[in-house]
């Protein structure tokens, strides 16, 4: 059946399509409102769902799924149409197959999109006896479904967790039952109950590849603005003057490597190859950057930003196709090296977690039981999470706590473990490729351990308090420009701006080397000591002496002048950096913001360490110094660095036990975890009182996703009855379970546009029976008329097994077989206090109201979030998905 119908709906024709044709009908706009139409999801107007059964080449069943119901929300693409003509391809390859093509980003744009996405389904006979085999829940008697595509989702829908779980204890019951039957479906067992550990086992090795890769390119390409290596020109600066050992400052002794003017037969130093330098520096920059821009915008527009505010809606159960898809990896690991290598500030670690997490799902579909299963998929892509922060840091125990405490939404014990271990092998796979050079799998290795000083804490308590406030000032500057953005011409013209930050970037990063200098070389520097005699780092000048305290000598340092010149560059790296991150998360490249947040958080605290050694220099005999100053060089100014990277970057995420074991990790500096956690608490504390969010939630509130975060408590005394649709005096659209006909439930599907309809006993008698999907209702009723002999237009749809008492019409259509029989379901009195918990722990997708066992109305996931909105005092039309 093809649908194709206007906006309003008034002209709905329907046609009966033969041999693999496709039929375009233009979906409506739903409840769709400016607010929507330059959404990122919302590119396609006109598309249809076909589904081929296999085996019968003659005829198509095209579904009547209309696209534009509140919850598909699929709207016009912001300033001009696109198209987007959908074939979909096995549950197993849904969310692989299609991200090619999608177009325009937040600012839409008019492109047009042709995307292609192809199911394919397994034949279905006919219905058979309701009665042969016992339903327990939704649809599938047996192990196999027994109507094709029957339990698979809509694009940007969200998934009904009970459902799936049901489906996969029923499938793992029917697996131990079939075991004792013969040696063979003994052996499919053991691979079925091993496959979880397998898959998280390829996805780990996949991992730890790609980012090997991605780390190789980026510091070679990072290198290339600068210089080449003529004898080897793929070795980077570092291996190039690796015989030499010399350090990122000093660039005099290392021969092998040369400079763009010493290619153009100019000396290393002086006027003249200081502005060829900084052409090559630029050019070079704005190369870069517009081969990711570019790419990101024809070939994977999801494999723009950190990917991490969509990996935390897709694990709280939102359907996003395309989204974890083969494209979105290939362009985002290409992109990011490019992006990084521009010099633009942004971090790779972020993006790190989304490509782990699309090697995540597109290895899930090997396995059957996590491809074709939307809530086990979601235990491989929170395994996969773990994995990318452990390869982005080489820090594989904050990798699995970063994925427990700030993205996965349900994780059980065995996905823990399974975390772990994918986070493990991850690690020990990049560890093989050693991409950071050193002999340490840690990004920022520290050598010094020397103990801190009680009153210490008073600085690193006040690092987390600065941390907060500059963590909260950045979210709501870069949550204000990407509103801008949105909204205005700006977002039309996404390469544009990406090369004019990128230009901008280069002409103003070059001449201060701190700047100018790649991000992790930076932070290394300001968390390192300095040891005696560094001559090459400037926040080393210091002059060294000998004082007598009491009966001992003390080695005492008083900065030179290279300190107090390096701390006014810090200064202004600062200021500059947190302007330019500002502006460059959210542009359409891949960015991360892990990174950036460090580097402000490790110039801060340098320069407040720099402070405090002084403090204790010129005051040694204050008391809290006394006994404390036996050792040589008491306070170390890089230990600041790292609890201010924390402090900054726990401000921005609001991460607390993840962030300490990452930092810990990171650094190797395990002596420090108190300091850390100090700064970690005081930074959420501040962060929370002056703006709820972190960056990652108020990026999912931007986007209009439906998250319902279960941090967040419902303080609210309202009812159920007051969320529930419809409202008092408007009508409940349900389907009665033995006398409609198919013509009143097409028409039905055709006039309403809900996810589902309640089955009810009659319409007088409205005691509720159970609930049944409108995709699946669609799919049944077209199978239907295809297979079975005798059903026509005035056949009844029956949802009960019993007959009716006298059938003189044509046969009747049996469709208990897709009937919930036990739809979860409130009272009209039941406070929405507990609705919202029921919604956030059970996953539900909707829930029924009931009063003494009568049908009242339905509260869907998108009630409850408007309801929450609106409650909060702030719009509820920005939540776009159901």
């Amino acid at each position: 059946l093809a649908r194709s119908g206007h906006t309003d709906g008034s002209q709905i024709n329907y046609s009966h399509t033969k041999s693999n044709g496709h039929t375009n009908g233009a979906g409506g706009d739903g409840d769709l409102d400016g607010t929507f139409r330059d959404h990122p999801l919302a590119q396609h107007t006109k598309l249809t769902t076909s589904l081929t059964a296999a085996g019968t080449d003659d005829e198509d069943m095209i579904d009547i799924t209309p696209r534009s119901s509140p919850g598909d929300v699929i709207g016009g693409g912001g300033g001009g149409g696109s198209s987007s003509g959908y074939h979909r391809e096995t549950a197993t390859e849904s969310d692989t197959e299609r991200d090619f093509g999608h177009s325009g980003g937040n600012g839409g744009g008019n492109h047009h999109n042709q995307r292609t996405m192809h199911q394919h389904v397994p034949t279905h006979s006919a219905f058979g006896d309701p009665m042969d085999g016992a339903l327990s829940f939704y649809g599938s008697s047996d192990v196999q479904d027994d109507i094709p595509g029957i339990g698979q989702y809509e694009d940007f829908h969200t998934i009904d967790w009970q459902r799936d779980i049901a489906r996969d204890r029923m499938r793992h019951r029917y697996i131990v039952k079939k075991r004792q039957d013969s040696l063979w479906d003994l052996i499919k067992g053991s691979i079925d109950a091993g496959s979880g550990w397998l898959c998280v086992l390829l996805v780990g090795i996949a991992a730890g590849c790609v980012a090997g890769m991605v780390d190789i390119g980026a510091s070679w390409m990072s290198d290339l603005k600068h210089g080449i290596c003529p004898p080897a020109f793929w070795f980077n600066r570092e291996q190039c003057c690796y015989p030499a050992k010399q350090s990122v400052f000093e660039e005099g002794n290392c021969s092998t490597w040369k400079t763009w003017p010493e290619i153009f037969g100019l000396d290393r130093n002086g006027t003249g190859p200081y502005i060829v330098a900084y052409i090559w520096y630029v050019l070079w920059a704005l190369l870069f950057a517009s081969l990711s821009a570019s790419l990101v915008r024809m070939f994977a527009p999801y494999a723009c930003g950190s990917g991490i505010p969509e990996i935390k809606t897709i694990l709280s159960g939102f359907i996003i196709r395309g989204y974890l898809g083969k494209w979105t990896l290939l362009i985002k690991s290409v992109g990011l090296m490019l992006s990084v290598s521009a010099g633009l500030t942004l971090g790779k670690e972020g993006p790190m977690v989304h490509i782990a997490s699309c090697i995540g799902n597109i290895f899930s579909h090997v396995f059957p039981k996590y491809g074709r299963n939307e809530a086990k998929k979601r235990e491989i892509l929170s395994a996969a999470a773990a994995a990318g922060v452990s390869v982005a840091f080489g820090a594989p125990i904050g990798g699995v706590l970063f994925s427990l405490e700030e993205v996965s939404y349900y994780f059980p014990l065995k996905t823990l473990w399974r975390s772990f271990f994918c986070a493990l092998i991850a690690a020990f796979v990049l560890r093989s490729l050693t991409p950071f050079g050193n002999e340490h799998s840690v990004l920022f290795f520290v050598e010094y351990n020397k103990p801190w000083i009680f009153f210490e804490l008073i600085p690193f308590v006040f690092l987390g308090i600065m941390g907060g406030v500059i963590g909260t000032f950045f979210i709501k500057a870069n949550l204000w420009w990407c509103r801008y953005r949105k909204f205005s011409k700006l977002g039309q013209y996404p390469v544009m701006e990406v090369l004019f930050v990128t230009l901008v970037t280069a002409i103003i990063c070059y001449p201060n080397p701190f700047t100018r200098m790649n991000m992790n070389e930076l932070i290394f520097l300001l968390v390192s000591k300095c040891s005696p005699g560094d001559v090459t780092n400037p926040l080393c000048d210091y002059k060294r002496m000998n004082i007598t305290s009491g009966n001992s000598f003390i080695e005492v340092t008083e900065p030179g002048p290279g300190v107090y010149s390096s701390i006014w560059l810090l200064m202004l790296t600062f200021i500059l950096k947190l302007a330019l991150t500002i502006f460059t998360f959210g542009m359409k490249v891949p960015a991360g913001l892990f990174i950036p947040s460090l580097l402000l958080g490790a110039i801060m605290g340098r320069i407040v360490g720099i402070g405090v050694e002084q403090f204790a220099y010129s005051y040694p005999n204050i008391w809290f110094f006394t006994g404390e100053c036996a050792d040589s060089n008491l306070i170390t100014p890089g230990l600041y660095a790292v609890v201010g990277a924390a402090a900054v970057l726990g401000g921005v995420t609001r991460m607390t036990v993840s962030l300490v074991v990452i930092m810990f990790e990171l650094t190797g500096g395990v002596r420090y975890i108190v300091p850390l956690m100090a700064a970690a608490m005081a930074s959420k504390w501040v962060g929370d009182a002056l703006g709820r969010q972190g960056i990652y939630d108020a990026h999912i509130a931007l986007n209009g996703y439906p998250f319902l975060d279960s941090k967040e408590e419902f303080a609210h005394t309202t009812l159920a009855a007051d969320v529930m649709q419809p409202k008092r005096n408007e009508t409940l659209n349900v389907i009665t379970q033995d006398s409609m006909t198919v013509d009143d439930v097409e028409n039905l599907l055709k006039e309403t546009e809900h996810n589902g309809y309640p089955v009810v006993v009659s319409r007088e008698n409205q005691y509720l029976v159970g609930f049944v999907l409108r995709r699946d209702l669609n799919l049944a009723i077209g199978n239907a008329k295809r297979l079975i002999e005798g059903i026509s237009s005035s056949s009844i749809v029956l949802f009960t097994s019993s007959q009716p008492i006298q059938n003189l019409g044509p046969q009747p259509l049996k469709l208990k077989k897709i009937l919930d029989m036990a739809p979860i379901t409130v009272t009209d009195q039941t406070p929405m206090e507990t609705v919202v918990d029921m919604f956030r722990k059970l996953g539900l997708r909707q829930t029924l109201v009931t009063h003494n066992g009568r049908l009242l109305g339905v509260i869907t996931k998108k009630d409850v979030l408007r309801h929450v909105k609106q409650m909060d005092n702030e719009d509820p039309n920005t939540v776009l998905f159901n």
